[in-house]
């Protein structure tokens, strides 16, 4: 019997139901009515099934190969708090407001859908100013609010509780876009379609930093361009942690049917205490980047039984990476003592 790696069954119940859950109007989006296409084929058994890697020896996590090459990558600075590029952790938080705001009923026009983007000045690679705030909210009605009074309640309900305790704070110059292209109206499955065709760069570092192009969400842990990242992230963070660099990416590459990468390197772009082969050396030596030893080390099969309201869906809102209100496995520290 294989393992669940999911926590739910696809099927039209839970579709409605998750329709419903993200909060369209119904003259907009019907959970209830919509069609729903759903196609059944017969599948080979998991190449993996029956498998535990917490048992597994060194020999046997060798034959635990990955079947799809692809070079990842992580990154960390120490930007924020979280290890993470500025710009991105200001644009999830400026998300995550706007979701409250409607939620919370203090905007009660505003619609789901929403997006946010910071633009961040850098001077000798360390955040300067804030350059630009861009909003865009989708709203119920197109004549309600009108557009100066819907700006002026994402930057008193969004924007100035975001950047209330921040050290860097928009300036007189800095630019604030609300709905540049005209109102949204409602959004949703009507304007926009796909999961895994959004920008990637949005789960990882916002195109601060470079990322595998892959998508994270939607895949199972036996697919290394995902869980791949995380291990990566994982020790990029934990060079940073550990004081060897202010900077830290690790690129991993690997190829079919071996299990270890076939590349791993570091660059701490001229920010190391250490040379960069020595922190290379240093991260090869505490990090085993096997795809079932970075199954068995996040423990990746069991956190959806171990995480009430279910573990990977939560993934798929506010990036994989950088995340302070889940207790993710490749965000912890654990490895710094031993790197320094």
């Amino acid at each position: 019997m294989c393992k669940r790696l999911d926590e739910d069954p696809v099927n039209p119940p839970l579709v409605r139901q998750n329709g419903e859950e993200t909060g369209y109007e119904k003259q907009r989006f019907n959970a209830t009515d919509a069609t729903i296409m759903t196609s059944f084929q017969e599948l080979p058994a998991a190449m993996y099934c029956g498998r535990d890697e917490a048992g597994m020896d060194n020999t046997e996590l060798d034959r635990l190969t990955t079947h799809n090459p692809a070079t990842v990558f992580g990154y960390a600075c120490n930007q924020t708090a979280a290890l993470m590029p500025l710009p991105i952790s200001l644009a999830h938080r400026l998300a995550r407001r706007l979701t409250a705001a409607r939620l919370q009923h203090q905007l009660t026009y505003l619609a789901p859908d929403g997006q946010s983007q910071i633009g961040i000045e850098y001077r000798r690679r360390r955040p300067h100013r804030v350059h630009s705030i861009t909003l865009v909210a989708s709203q119920v009605d197109s004549d309600h609010p009108e557009p100066a009074g819907l700006r002026a309640d994402l930057i008193e309900q969004v924007i100035e509780p975001v950047f209330r305790n921040e050290t860097l704070r928009p300036d007189a110059d800095t630019r604030i876009w609300i709905n540049p292209f005209g109102p949204v109206v409602e959004g949703g499955p009507a304007l926009h379609a796909g999961l895994t065709g959004r920008k990637n760069a949005v789960d990882t570092y916002g195109e601060y930093a470079r990322h595998g192009g892959s998508a994270l969400s939607g895949k199972d842990p036996y697919r290394v361009d995902r869980v791949g990242a995380y291990a990566a992230r994982h020790a990029a963070k934990n060079v940073v942690a550990a004081g060897l660099a202010d900077e830290c990416e690790i690129t991993l590459s690997y190829s079919i049917g071996i299990a270890a990468p076939v590349s791993l390197q570091v660059e701490t772009f001229g920010t190391g205490r250490l040379d960069d082969e020595e922190i290379r050396k240093r991260v090869a030596a505490n990090f085993d980047f096997r795809l079932g030893a970075i199954i068995r080390r996040y423990h990746l099969r069991e956190l959806p039984t171990r995480f009430k309201g279910g573990f990977y869906r939560r993934l798929a809102a506010y990036g994989h990476v950088g995340r302070q209100d889940i207790a993710l496995p490749w965000e912890q520290t654990d490895a710094a003592a031993a790197l320094r």
